[in-house]
């Protein structure tokens, strides 16, 4: 099993936990933390911007990962909406075996 993390921001905490919630429903993840209270500055069609936003941290492994992004992207609110998945490549022997656990098939 792969770890990885999906790093999404949002227009708010509300959209990041439905976001959230729906991939926890699905099995699409393990778990998410919740950041509110970023601010972003990013360029948008020619000029910049900055945005109040929030962060959405998922863990998940990397045969999920894509069901996991396309099921954010239909739920998020931007046109573009910031989606990355991000390689992990270590970490707490236990917390990986959870993170397999509880995205593999039910029981």
């Amino acid at each position: 099993m792969k770890p990885v993390l999906i790093y999404i921001t949002t227009a708010s905490a509300a959209e990041a936990e439905e976001i959230a919630r729906a991939l926890l429903e699905a099995r699409l993840i393990a778990s998410a933390n919740i950041i509110p209270g970023a601010v972003s500055l990013y360029r948008w069609q020619g000029k910049i911007e900055e945005a109040a936003e929030c962060v959405l941290i998922a863990k998940t492994r990397e045969g999920l990962a894509d069901a996991a992004v396309q099921r954010a992207e239909q739920m998020h609110s931007y046109e573009c909406p910031g989606i990355l998945v991000l390689p992990v490549q270590s970490g707490s022997a236990d917390y990986l075996d959870w993170i397999a656990d509880e995205t593999g098939d039910l029981k």
